[in-house]
């Protein structure tokens, strides 16, 4: 890639659009491609996003552009920031297009039919491209107000690693890289499930205590789960795993915080979504990976306990009153368990 090759961003949201802001600032010209005619026009003209980072300027170097066709043509690195409902058919009839670029997903979430995150989607589509997962403790807010921030790149692929690594790394934005491509994604899918019992019991007033083994449980749960997948342990305890469990589980910045939180308070999750504006990936996560968990007989309580409260009538006393009848176990084991 020659220095004055764009790079591409695909999905105008928080996340894209302070990706595009670092990638920027770290003289890179970016593409940041939306589908809404209005909001690029409004990003433009204003340079500013304020649906999704009100406040915050937008770099000169990032021009938002609505042809997709032409962003993919003129850029070899392609960042993709998409809803995960919406990846595999917006980029399906760009096949040929995709074919050898290096491809960086953003997008933490599992689809719902065939259980594949959102880099196996990539993959589906794209098989000739080069493919990476970038995740981590990473609000976009923070990110785009330069708090100091770091991110892992994973993929089996050293020499995009290296390059993703050059183009972000920045004096407040670090990037680390991984090869566990299948573990770094599976974290940053799985956490948004338990950032919402947080929020819940953060909105209920529970102890500090109570916030410390929601989080911790829910680590060795993630974690269980994500070995009997195939992932290696290890990765959980870093920045994907439980760098980014902490930062979702605790601050009142995060979407599926927020939403738990909403909940707690009393909205129903309808309500709740609408009060948030945008997608809690957590929501759309929890139902697949309930259903996988039981399909493979991995004993997840705290995905069946948010399940029965979302879908089921209970509240979060019942399912804690739940969990704490449990049979205690192991506290710290990666082999699949049957305790709480």
């Amino acid at each position: 890639m020659t220095e004055q090759q764009p790079i591409a961003v695909l999905g105008g949201g928080s996340f894209g659009t302070a990706i595009a802001n670092l990638l920027a600032e770290n003289g890179q010209h970016v593409q940041l491609w939306m589908r809404d005619s209005e909001q690029a026009e409004a990003i433009r003209v204003n340079r500013e996003n304020p649906r999704y980072l009100k406040g915050v300027k937008i770099h000169p170097g990032v021009e938002p552009v609505t042809d997709l066709a032409a962003s993919l043509a003129a850029c070899e690195m392609v960042f993709v920031a998409l809803p995960s409902n919406a990846l595999r058919n917006v980029l399906q009839p760009f096949v040929e297009q995709l074919a050898g670029k290096l491809l960086v997903s953003l997008t933490k979430g599992i689809e719902a039919q065939s259980f594949k995150l959102m880099s196996q989607i990539l993959e589906d589509i794209a098989p000739q491209a080069r493919i990476g997962v970038l995740s981590g403790p990473n609000l976009a807010k923070e990110i785009a107000e330069h708090a100091l921030t770091a991110t892992v790149i994973a993929s089996e692929d050293d020499a995009l690693c290296q390059r993703v690594q050059a183009a972000l790394h920045g004096r407040t934005f670090r990037v680390y890289a991984s090869s566990d491509r299948f573990g770094v994604e599976l974290g940053g899918a799985l956490k948004n499930v338990y950032a919402i019992i947080a929020g819940m019991a953060a909105a209920l007033g529970m102890g500090e205590n109570t916030k410390s083994m929601l989080i911790t449980r829910a680590l060795a749960e993630m974690t269980r789960f994500a070995v009997k997948l195939g992932a290696n342990p290890m990765t959980f305890l870093g920045l994907a795993g439980v760098g980014d469990l902490i930062v979702t589980c605790s601050s009142p910045k995060s979407r599926n915080y927020q939403v738990g939180f909403a909940l707690g308070e009393g909205l129903s999750l309808e309500e709740a979504v609408t009060r948030l504006g945008e997608v809690a990936e957590g929501v759309n996560t929890l139902k697949v990976l309930k259903a996988k968990a039981e399909e493979l007989q991995i004993y997840m309580p705290l995905v069946a306990g948010l399940h029965a409260i979302l879908f089921e009538g209970r509240t979060l006393t019942q399912v804690i009153e739940l969990l704490m009848r449990a049979e205690p176990k192991t506290d710290v084991d990666f082999i699949p368990t049957s305790g709480f």
